[in-house]
């Protein structure tokens, strides 16, 4: 049911507008208003939504095998990124700020977020992948934290009503100090700087945010306050485990449109891949290709489903979550180009979507953590290597 209600939101809403939004950079998309309270009644009434709300870690303890939010939302967006990736983005209350407060937040905080749309601020001009080096500072005043700093590439960063900030309680310990604070909007020391203007999920607002004294309350930090040098920072961390399947889910998505749609012109041409599926020796170099993209696809559609599996049934996912990610991202941009290519003249111009889907995929392979800190990642986790020994 999930599945269908996504795909029908893709259908009806999301491709009709997306080439309107695409052109129209920096526009609300009015039509997700509807969609946002379709989802708020939902989540209200105990049903799963297709967005990123709802994503938590199982108990380890859990009894039985579970197919819980984390395999829901990642099916849901794999529906919605075949209609359009930047719209999914832009779903009200379902930005990646929200994931962090379902990972971290504790039972009290979530209470008090419930409904709020929260967008993620980690990256900074001097600190991109490696986001143990970021240079934002929280310091303790009383009951409350000033945070000073400078956010870049904050998605949802002008829309949304709240941003889960990551800053050092003390730049001198190192990663174990980094946490993350959720600050309203509303808050006079934090600033919206800029808008990005950029290749591809033009639906989706990216922002520069800046933080001068901005004062938050010590309810503010999601987790403790402790600094453990020897758990590093594991907890902020853990959002990571599960959002990287997410965007997993988002390459899928893209990716198969791109598919769906090469195998129609294909068919248009003449080449119908399934006519070639028992007669390999004699079959066309185009038709080779497309069966090659869906192998790759299928390949990293089932690491995907895995690595959210695992996370609803209280397994580590690390590992998993980062094979997901680097694969789906590579994958994404390898179909969706390819794709364009093999549409020849129609997988060039506006008259299709071809073109879009290869930028809108490549953003995929980059944001919460590139291909290269994914492969760095695994290679750590097979080996047995920590962060210092590998880098």
């Amino acid at each position: 049911m999930l599945v269908h209600q996504a795909n029908q939101v893709a259908s009806e809403i999301f491709r009709p507008n997306s080439r309107k939004y695409d052109r129209a950079e920096h526009d609300y998309p009015k039509e997700l208003d509807m969609l946002s309270a379709l989802m708020d009644g939902m989540n209200d009434g105990g049903d799963r939504g297709a967005g990123t709300a709802g994503l938590a870690r199982a108990a380890a303890d859990s009894d039985g095998i579970v197919n819980g939010a984390n395999m829901s939302t990642v099916l849901g967006l794999i529906e919605l990124c075949w209609g359009d990736v930047g719209l999914a983005l832009s779903l009200p209350r379902q930005g990646l700020g929200n994931a962090a407060i379902a990972a971290v937040a504790n039972d009290e905080q979530k209470k008090a977020l419930r409904g709020c749309w929260a967008g993620m601020a980690i990256t900074e001009p001097g600190c991109g992948s490696d986001s143990a080096a970021i240079r934002t500072t929280a310091v303790r005043d009383g009951d409350e934290f000033v945070i000073n700093g400078e956010k870049i590439f904050v998605t949802a960063g002008q829309r949304c009503d709240h941003v889960v900030v990551w800053a050092s309680l003390d730049p001198k310990k190192g990663r174990a100090a980094i946490k993350s604070f959720v600050v309203s909007k509303d808050n006079p020391g934090m600033k919206v700087l800029r808008l990005e203007h950029k290749l591809g999920i033009r639906s989706s607002d990216t922002a520069t945010i800046v933080f001068e004294n901005c004062r938050v309350p010590r309810s503010a930090l999601l987790g403790s306050e402790e600094i453990d040098t020897k758990q590093g920072f594991g907890g902020v961390m853990q959002t990571f485990d599960n959002t990287r399947p997410v965007v997993a889910a988002m390459a899928i998505g893209v990716a198969r449109a791109a598919l769906e749609r090469t195998r129609e012109l294909l068919e248009q041409a003449g080449l119908s891949p399934a006519d070639y599926a028992a007669d390999r020796w004699r079959m066309p170099a185009a038709v080779a290709t497309f069966h090659e993209l869906e192998a790759e696809w299928e390949a990293a559609r089932l690491l995907t489903l895995r690595a959210a599996w695992m996370a609803d049934n209280g397994q580590p996912n690390s590992l998993q979550a980062s094979m997901s990610k680097a694969k789906a991202g590579r994958m994404a941009t390898q179909v969706t180009l390819k794709c364009a290519e093999l549409g020849g003249a129609l997988g060039y111009s506006e008259d299709e979507l071809l073109e879009k889907w290869a930028r809108d995929s490549k953003i995929l392979d980059i944001f919460e953590g590139t291909q290269q800190i994914q492969l760095l990642i695994v290679a750590r986790r097979l080996l047995g290597k920590s962060s210092a020994e590998l880098k």
